[in-house]
């Protein structure tokens, strides 16, 4: 090969008259074009690391380990911890697996949740301790805001938007990230028959869920679609990004009744009647009960995971009141340390609370707007109050609680 005359890129041996840039070094020279693809090879095996280093990051425990974990913010509900633990450690080997063993023809599909239970169960504390447990960006949508493309309301794209705010904007990390999307129940069909005209809040986000839940590219507005439509887009890939669901779905024991009714029918129908349990047939929710609620078969089969949260108990109400790390009573006790206040509460007061708690069906929601009506009086008098000490008896409580009630119906 004979040399070629004049300067020349040392790589790809172009002349210089045939670039746009040539540098030149110690008896060598490089394009333009040569530097433009040494760059992009560098980026990208620059991100190729940060992923790498990102998922050693990730916290991933064994599912009896995120169960434990569970156990100390969330009181009850084993069923559903040990499907969540499972879900979620799945989900989390699934992207350590596709980073280390790029060369392996299993591709491992994601698993999505959907969580079924009345309000104040726990879908979105469960939600919220499990991406604490595990380092990693978090967000909840409320999906009665959604609506379809180009309607007033949000687009299904601005639940990506949160993620991105939650993870300050950095994608990869958005990209391992979990989103929770509450009252997925409020977007059911308002009818089982496919709808002939528009239900944009119904229907209509479910089908723009699909490409979300699935995995794809997505072109995220990082500020909301709405109000910033000169904004520029990012690109984010939902392949593994894990989502839960979860709702109320307030009716859909008649459903699930209904379902093992006519499967009792026949023989053996006797045996089959005894093992049902009546008072809790949530326990026995499946994809053919989303389906028939009101969800669109393609949106049930993307989430193939489907768990319950059982009504809470008296017993379960007063262990949420005093047993987790979080607990409404020691959020109380610890306002008032912070005063250089003790707080004292009888046993009756925590029975008078659960009691009126299950009188308003609003689970462990309800614990925290009692407790309010009966100490709102206490922490506005708390930082000059001259006493260290405030015990509240079963007498002062119930008067709060009646005097509250009154102005609610005046």
């Amino acid at each position: 090969m004979t040399k070629k005359k004049g300067e020349y890129c040392s790589f790809c041996l172009r002349q210089k008259t045939q670039t746009t840039l040539l540098v030149s070094g110690q008896e060598a020279f490089i394009c333009n074009y040569c530097i433009e693809e040494a760059f992009h090879l560098l980026e990208s095996e620059k991100k190729e690391q940060k992923n790498l280093l990102q998922n050693q990051d990730l916290t991933l425990l064994i599912p009896s380990e995120i169960k434990k974990h569970l156990d100390q913010y969330v009181i009850g509900q084993d069923d559903a911890k040990k499907v969540m633990s499972v879900a979620v450690y799945n989900h989390y080997k699934r992207i350590l697996h596709k980073a280390h063993f790029k060369d392996s023809p299993v591709e491992i599909e994601k698993s999505n949740i959907v969580m079924v239970g009345e309000t104040g169960t726990g879908k979105t504390l469960m939600a919220k301790t499990i991406a604490r447990i595990l380092n990693v960006p978090f967000c909840i949508a409320d999906a009665t805001v959604l609506t379809e493309a180009g309607y007033v309301g949000e687009d299904v794209e601005s639940v990506l938007s949160r993620l991105l705010q939650a993870a300050n904007f950095d994608v990869q990390a958005a990209e391992r990230g979990i989103v929770f999307i509450d009252e997925i129940d409020k977007i059911a069909r308002k009818n089982d028959n496919p709808s002939i005209t528009r239900d944009v809040s119904g229907e209509g986000v479910q089908q723009g869920l699909l490409k979300l839940l699935e995995g794809s590219i997505i072109h995220v507005p990082p500020y909301g679609g709405r109000k910033h439509p000169e904004q520029k887009m990012i690109n984010v890939n939902t392949q593994n990004i894990l989502f839960i669901c979860g709702g109320a779905f307030d009716g859909i024991d008649r459903k699930i009744s209904e379902r093992l009714n006519k499967q009792s029918i026949g023989f053996n129908s006797a045996s089959k009647k005894n093992k049902i349990n009546a008072e809790n047939v949530l326990q026995y929710v499946g994809p053919q009960d989303l389906k028939s609620f009101g969800l669109i078969p393609e949106l049930v089969g993307r989430l193939p995971v489907v768990t319950y949260l059982a009504p809470l108990d008296a017993n379960a109400l007063k262990r949420i009141l005093t047993e987790p790390k979080n607990a409404i009573l020691k959020q109380y006790t610890e306002l008032f340390r912070i005063d250089q206040k003790e707080l004292v509460i009888d046993d009756e007061v925590i029975d008078l609370i659960v009691k009126i708690a299950i009188e308003y069906k609003l689970g462990a929601r309800g614990l925290r707007s009692i407790c309010e009506a009966i100490m709102n009086e206490l922490m506005f008098n708390s930082p000059e109050n001259p006493d260290t000490s405030i015990h509240i008896t079963f007498e002062y409580a119930k008067e709060r609680l009646n005097q509250a009630r009154l102005e609610n119906a005046a």
